[in-house]
């Protein structure tokens, strides 16, 4: 079971790092791109131009499987980054879709590399961020593989997933809001979780982590 806020320290640590690196970037090399929803930043097989930040909105990371169904792989809300491993590949592994109206950063690929080649510690800090990158993806993979949907309500809110809407919680551990909202009522009946406002719940005090 995770313990409290594991996930958001990770995350805090993991994007503060980039963040850090990136100021190494000319202006240049950064775009903002407005999306509206529905529309793609990129699809897959499309030439890489580089990795993105979500300012405002959000984007599904996604892949059509053989049978035609949709695959999401990854969805990222406001704040996160998304793709990097992307500027080591000359094309995309996947679509990246918007879920509302999004603003995006996208960083340049070439820029990145020209950095990296360059023999400074750029390189090396990036590939750390990879590296601490690959840990979260296997700690939300571990979420995202617990079959209940109370127990993986609890130990998303644990992790530190709850930032901000109940719909965006929902998406980020691949639940309806309809089955979140549930879960997150159920929890707060059981005492391990508080509702201290519109939309916004806390462990309870009583909640050990087990």
């Amino acid at each position: 079971m995770y313990r409290l806020c594991k996930g958001a320290r990770t995350k805090y640590d993991l994007d503060h790092m980039l963040d850090e690196l990136l100021t190494a970037l000319p202006n240049t090399a950064l775009k903002t791109i407005a999306a509206k929803r529905g529309e793609s930043l990129f699809r897959q097989g499309q030439r890489t131009y580089g990795f993105f930040r979500v300012i405002s909105g959000g984007v599904t990371l996604q892949r059509m499987t053989e049978t035609g169904d949709i695959l999401v792989i990854h969805r990222a809300a406001q704040g996160d980054y998304f793709v990097e491993a992307s500027v080591f590949s000359d094309a995309y592994h996947c679509d990246a879709v918007c879920m509302s109206d999004s603003k995006v950063t996208c960083y340049d690929r070439s820029t990145i590399l020209d950095l990296m080649r360059a023999g400074s510690d750029f390189s090396m800090r990036f590939a750390q961020h990879l590296a601490t990158q690959v840990q979260q993806y296997r700690a939300h993979s571990e979420i995202l593989a617990i079959r209940s949907a109370k127990h993986r309500v609890l130990v998303a809110v644990q992790a530190g997933y709850h930032q901000g809407a109940v719909t965006e919680l929902a998406g980020r551990i691949n639940l309806t809001h309809e089955a979140c909202y549930r879960a997150l009522t159920d929890l707060c009946g059981e005492g391990k979780l508080q509702r201290v406002g519109r939309g916004r719940y806390v462990l309870s005090e009583r909640t050990d982590g087990r």
